[in-house]
């Protein structure tokens, strides 16, 4: 009994005789075998290959991206580095002027925890590279907490700095520290012998003399309390209650140049130079009272 077999007859082109190849067929389904297993090694390699380029693009990607935060992170530690030594330098003159001004300095945490800047990329190794890069991220936002704290803190105390100054100004706007016109000083503060009885009395204040029509300036700011004009010893006199508890008195005037209840700055000029009342000549009975108590106007001069 044969066996079964495949006749195979390849038929060239032109005149070459054709030829004839008979195969088992044990041996064509070997081939029918060997053809499938390559076409599905073929696949199968195939699909590998263009995994795997995929997969590498993917990483190729990944690194950029990788490297991209890297940049950012470093460059947002930086700004937190230079947002830090902005912070200290600020304490620093919040420092210099709470002294300067006699401010007690309120309880504050200047040690702020510096950051260390980038990672370098010779101590990184890729195994390491991600959990390092997330620690110095958390680093970097428990920095930016605590700058935000600080910041908080130091708008606090620079409020209450300037809250003071403010204070200060005010202070300083309402004490009556200029000459409120410009001569020279004919009779001091204190116990005198008075021109005209030429007995001993307490002289309230100093006596300016001066060239008739000279201007009277405010020493300060503050708020023209009074205006009396004939006044049988001083004569036209203005008084300015500076505070609650200084107010000064400009007599002897020529004729005054405000009225009552007006505001008035330092240097504006509220009346004239004169000899009205009980006066000698020409010249400026300026006093100074405090709580009610007349003081030297010497110790508010300049």
């Amino acid at each position: 009994m044969k066996k079964p077999h495949f006749t195979f007859i390849i038929i060239p082109q032109g005149e070459k005789a054709a030829r004839k190849f008979i195969l088992p067929a044990y041996a064509v389904k070997l081939l029918s075998l060997l053809v499938v297993i390559g076409l599905a090694t073929f696949f199968f390699l195939s699909q590998d290959f263009i995994k795997h380029r995929k997969t590498r693009d993917k990483l190729s990607k990944l690194a950029f991206v990788n490297n991209l935060q890297k940049r950012h992170i470093d460059l947002l530690a930086g700004k937190v580095e230079t947002v830090e030594r902005k912070m200290i330098e600020l304490n620093n003159f919040d420092r210099k002027i709470r002294i300067m001004a006699n401010l007690e300095n309120c309880e504050k945490n200047d040690n702020l925890v510096g950051i260390g800047g980038s990672i370098p990329d010779e101590s990184k190794t890729k195994s390491r590279l991600s959990e390092m890069e997330q620690a110095l991220i958390n680093e970097i936002h428990k920095n930016v907490d605590q700058l935000l704290d600080e910041a908080s803190r130091q708008e606090e105390s620079f409020q209450e700095l300037l809250q003071y100054l403010e204070n200060q100004k005010s202070i300083l706007a309402s004490t009556p520290s200029i000459w409120p016109a410009i001569g020279w000083v004919t009779s001091e503060f204190g116990y005198r012998v008075s021109p005209f009885t030429e007995k001993r009395e307490f002289h309230k204040g100093i006596d300016i003399a001066t060239k008739l029509g000279k201007e009277v300036v405010a020493p300060a700011d503050g708020v023209i309390a009074k205006v009396s004009v004939k006044d049988r010893n001083l004569g036209n006199v203005i008084w300015i209650e500076h505070t609650k508890e200084l107010s000064t008195c400009y007599a002897h005037l020529l004729k005054p140049s405000v009225k009552k209840g007006q505001q008035v700055k330092r240097g504006d000029v509220i009346g004239y130079v004169g000899n009205s009342g009980r006066s000698t000549g020409p010249h400026l009975h300026y006093s100074v009272m405090e709580n009610g108590v007349y003081v030297n106007p010497r110790r508010y001069l300049f």
